[in-house]
């Protein structure tokens, strides 16, 4: 089986709070690979309290994002809708960059229905899918794991690139598809 982790498509990355050029440019790439995907997906939602300023996070980027229930945190609507299109989607609600919620739910997948491969795209490179792959890593050691960096976009491209080169160095496949 293969697993799609789409990684915090929401507003405040694309075109809010802490939103890109780049962000703004991979969207209907990520709606694509949503649409096309033959798997399961799992969707992440970076979620915050009305308290962040108060977080170590928010101490140290004391910019206001993805406040749950604001417009800032919901899915971009094309991602929502290519998600709702699926019958096969679980989304997840992250209160830090890796979620380790999806990594324990992806580990016991394993066990009764082996994943053959764990694709991430989405946002931001450099913070999120890096740590996300990571992690899945860390859970599932043997399942590789690959990002598709034409879907996906850091806080610069230079980032980016970096977290790209990184990925890579810890056996994670990159792809631009």
């Amino acid at each position: 089986m293969k697993i799609l982790v789409v990684v915090d498509m929401q507003n405040d990355f694309i075109d809010g709070a802490l939103g890109t050029p780049e962000a703004v440019g991979i969207v209907p790439h990520v709606v694509e690979k949503i649409r096309n995907w033959e798997g399961l997906v799992y969707a992440t939602q970076d979620t915050h309290s009305a308290g962040y300023l108060e977080t170590q996070e928010g101490r140290i980027l004391p910019v206001p994002h993805c406040i749950e229930g604001t417009p800032g945190w919901q899915l971009a609507d094309s991602v929502f809708a290519a998600l709702q299109e699926r019958q096969e989607v679980r989304r997840l609600r992250k209160p830090a960059f890796g979620s380790r919620d999806l990594g324990e739910e992806l580990e016991k997948l394993n066990r009764t229905s082996p994943v053959e491969e764990i694709e991430l795209v989405g946002l931001c490179t450099d913070i999120c899918v890096i740590s996300n792959a990571l992690l899945l890593k860390a859970f599932l050691p043997e399942v590789p794991v690959a990002v598709d960096a034409s879907r996906c976009a850091g806080v610069t491209p230079e980032s980016h690139q970096n977290a790209l080169n990184a990925m890579k160095m810890c056996q994670i496949t990159i792809r631009n598809e």
